[in-house]
Formats: structure tokens, sequence, C-alpha cells
């Protein structure tokens, strides 16, 4: 029998388990393919295409120098250098650790090749998908704060014996201060580009395909070495104030005190464990804050995972779930950035810049206008799996469609997120520039974030009432006048009208 692994681009840590299935052997054969077609899908930002491409290229280099025969293809396809690569190493039996994204699992699993082709448990998570069903399938609510403790528990994580360090599992109400005064954010890890990614940023800007995004600069890390250094650079410099501010949000500031290691846990270059105890030591030893260890680590222990958890626990329907029956389509301004709303503008032409935001300014401005506004969920994930850098089918479809967007109906998260511009003014600095009134409901210099989240709670009314958490906000609504609510109306519509003036 010879066996030949494919290493998929997001699957790039030495330990991965199609490669650990085969550590007993000498000169396996390992093939990587950068497929063309497979980022046709969707018009990707330019670099998020950078950054999987160079990340692949400079693990299979490693690799080669650990004495791995690698075979490194850029194909239109997969099929077509699958063939041949099997066809050339008399592979008999083909090893692919289980892709995250259900969609391309499902796409090896119909391949039609001359070999045995094995699926490979993932181990790039701390809890497999087995673990995970068997915790959420007797359960009546699949709250993300029972799944965290458990963890907490499981992995003994800022626990002493049973019970959470500081006698508390959960500090978020230490952690959402608004940005007032001087800051003094930290400095950004960043790195300039080596030969082998400036042959990507070239073959990038080659490409005929439609895509997104500015190319450069391009500051990313591309190998577990970078990884490791933007993890250090967060520890040391970012963890002690990032609790108290993760939901802050202030114009120029394009990463604040948040860590941005997503992009590399999800390529596989940084792994859950280490990134939570690396958090977990530095307040054992360096007496970094509880609030901001505990906050960070709730983001990775408990919801990473357990996003990862849900999406494969739901049905095959999940992607196309809209409880609210939305069929706006996508505004050319978030592709653009050209708005006249403040918040969007900032956001949406940092994203363009950098294909990163953080996760405040997804939830509760670009998710909250899609939600408030009425955008198909399905043409709002799309877009978010194009633009960010760290986006993948299994992080975009729980945060869009189930949190951001709440087009599962609650199978994820207890209510909606939908706020007015009363909330983006306490949390950001974006309305002091914004032509827009934060304060105003209607009129001419009324924020589209208010009478949209008005017209959302009146239009919706007899769906949120069943939703507990929403009765008193929408006992607000009897407090107005029958001609503000009929303003409010005519204004949402109007917008879409006039969509280009915004």
């Amino acid at each position: 029998m010879n066996i030949g692994i494919w290493i998929l681009g997001d699957q790039l840590w030495e330990q991965q388990a199609a490669l650990q299935s085969c550590s007993h052997q000498e000169n396996v054969p390992v093939i990587f393919i950068e497929s063309l077609q497979h980022i046709q899908v969707r018009p990707y930002h330019q670099q998020k295409l950078v950054l999987v491409w160079s990340a692949m290229r400079h693990f299979a280099e490693e690799l080669l120098h650990q004495a791995y025969a690698v075979t490194y293809k850029i194909a239109d396809d997969f099929i077509t250098p699958l063939q041949e690569w099997i066809q050339d190493n008399h592979i008999t039996e083909l090893r692919v650790m289980i892709p995250n994204d259900r969609p391309f699992t499902q796409f090896i699993q119909s391949l039609d090749l001359s070999c045995k082709i094995t699926l490979v448990p993932n181990n790039h998570f701390l809890w497999s998908t087995e673990e995970f069903n068997h915790w959420a399938k007797n359960r009546k609510r699949l709250l993300m704060e029972d799944f965290y403790r458990e963890g907490r528990r499981r992995f003994q994580i800022l626990m002493e014996k049973n019970q959470p360090i500081g006698g508390t599992w959960n500090l978020d109400k230490e952690n959402r201060q608004p940005p007032k005064g001087n800051l003094n954010t930290p400095l950004t890890q960043w790195f300039e580009p080596d030969d082998i990614t400036q042959d990507v940023i070239t073959q990038v800007k080659s490409l005929t395909i439609p895509t997104y995004g500015d190319l450069e600069p391009f500051r990313w890390g591309v190998n577990r070495l970078q990884a490791l250094q933007v993890l250090h650079w967060f520890i040391q410099h970012r963890l002690s104030n990032f609790g108290t501010y993760q939901d802050a949000m202030i114009t120029g500031e394009e990463t604040m005190w948040h860590a941005l290691i997503s992009p590399y846990l999800n390529l596989g270059l940084l792994q859950p464990l280490e990134v939570i105890q690396a958090a977990e030591q530095a307040y054992q030893k360096q007496q970094v804050p509880l609030n901001s260890v505990e906050g960070f680590i709730r983001q990775v222990l408990g919801w990473r995972e357990y996003m990862r958890g849900i999406y494969h626990f739901v049905d095959a329907d999940y992607p196309d779930k809209n409880w609210f029956d939305y069929t706006q389509p996508l505004p050319e301004l978030f592709w653009t950035g050209e708005t006249k709303m403040n918040c969007l503008h900032q956001i949406l032409t940092q994203v363009q810049r950098t294909g990163y935001a953080h996760h405040i300014q997804r939830l509760m401005i670009l998710s909250n206008f899609a939600l408030i506004s009425g955008i198909s969920p399905q043409e709002v994930e799309n877009w978010f799996h194009a633009a960010f850098i760290d986006a993948y089918d299994w992080v975009m479809q729980t945060n869009v469609i189930g949190m951001g967007l709440f087009a599962d109906g609650g199978i994820l998260a207890s209510k909606p997120y939908a706020a007015s511009a009363n909330y983006i003014n306490k949390m950001s600095d974006y309305c002091k520039s914004c032509v827009y009134n934060h304060k105003e409901r209607i009129g001419e210099n009324a924020c589209p974030f208010n009478f949209f989240y008005w017209n959302f709670l009146d239009k919706h009314r007899h769906k949120l009432q069943t939703q507990g958490r929403m009765s008193f906000i929408l006992k607000n609504l009897d407090k107005m006048s029958a001609e503000e609510i009929q303003s409010i109306r005519q204004q949402s519509q109007k917008w879409w009208a006039d969509i280009t003036v915004y």
C-alpha cells in the first residue's frame, strides 16, 4: 500500500491528523493544490488569497525540509492534478484530514479517483464533532455560556477544582467600556512580505477573475513562526486592556487591543489550546487582569469552538434559513464603502484595506444594519465570506445566519442583536463626524440606524414578542404615536428607493 496525503489550505500544522497518521513512514507523498476554480465562487478579498496561498507555500517548504515528498500544484481545478499525482506516485490510498467546511467534505466524498479515499478525523479543534453532538443532542437550549462553562471544566482552564477562579464564570460586565479619553492603543505586529509572498502578490495581481479589496500593503504573517510572534505580541502588549475595551470602536484605530490571531487559528498555524494556555499563564505569572484574560479565553474556548460545533450539529438547510423572510439585495455600498453613514463608511473602507474588522464592528454595525434594514441573510453571509481574511464556511454560516441576522429564528442566539444609533454613539466616536443625528428617529437628519431599528421592531413585532428578552423593548413602540410609526415606515421605504444618496 502506498499512502499519499492531500493537505488543504486551512490545515497547515505539522501535527495535523492526516500527517500524523503516516508519521512512522519515510518520504510520504504530500500534495498541495491551488485551485483557480475554487476561488471563483465569490469575489474573495485579495489579501485573503495572498494569505492562504503564501501560507500553503511556506508550509510546503517546511515539509520539504522534513523529507516529505512534496508536490505543489497550481491548477484550474483539484481533480486533474490529484489524478496525475496519484498515478505518478502509484498512490493506493489518499488520506485527507476531514475539512472544516461541510461542502468541501462532500466534494471529496464525491471524487472518482483510482485509489481509496480515507477521511481522517480533524484535530484542529478542542471538541470533536462527535463530542459536541453528544453535549448538544438532548439539551433544551444550546447556549454558548453553558458550553463555555463545560469547556472550562473539561480542560481545567481558569479553574480552582470545580469552581471558576475569581468566583464567577463571566466577567463581561467589566468588558464593555466605551472609548473615552486618550486610550493610547498599542502598536500592531505586522510583517514585510518575503520573496514567497511577493510571488503570490504578483500572481494575485495577474488574476482576471473578480476579486475584492486592496492587495497592498499586505502585512499579515504567513507561517507558524510569525503567527507565534503575533500571539506573543498580543500577550505582552495587548491582553491587559483587551477585555475592558474589546467592544469599543474608534475612527482610525483598525485593531485596538484585539489579538488578530483568528486568521492564523483558522489556517492551523496556531492551535486553540496553546493560545488559551498562553493567556492563562499571563494571568498566573504576569498578573494580567482576570477580566481581560477570561474575556479572551471565552472567545477561543467558548465562542470559536461553539460556532464550529453548531455548524456541524444543525441540519443541512441551515444556510438557507430566513426567519424574517428578508428579500432586499445587498446594497452596493458594502462593496464600495461609499455611504454618508460614517460608521459604515469607516468599517467598510477598513475591510477594503485589510480584510479585517473586530467582532463588534462585524456584529453591531455591519450585521446589525443588515438585520434591521431587511437584507437577504444569504447575500450578507456571502459578502462576509468574501470580504474577511479569516472567513470560512464554518465560521460565517453560524456567525452571520445565526448570530448576526437571527435568520435561524433563535437556534443559536437568545435574541436578535438589533440596536439603534444610541448603541453606536455609546461605543464609538463615529457619530461625532457623521452628517446624521444619532438622536433623531425621523426626518432628513435622522440616522438610518434609528428609523430602520424602530421599523424592524414594528414590522416583526408578532415574531419578536415570542422572544422573551424582547418584550420590554417592544413596549416602547406603544409610547409612539401612530403618526410617528407611519413616518418611520415611510422613511425606511424611502431609504431603499433613494439608496444612492445614503
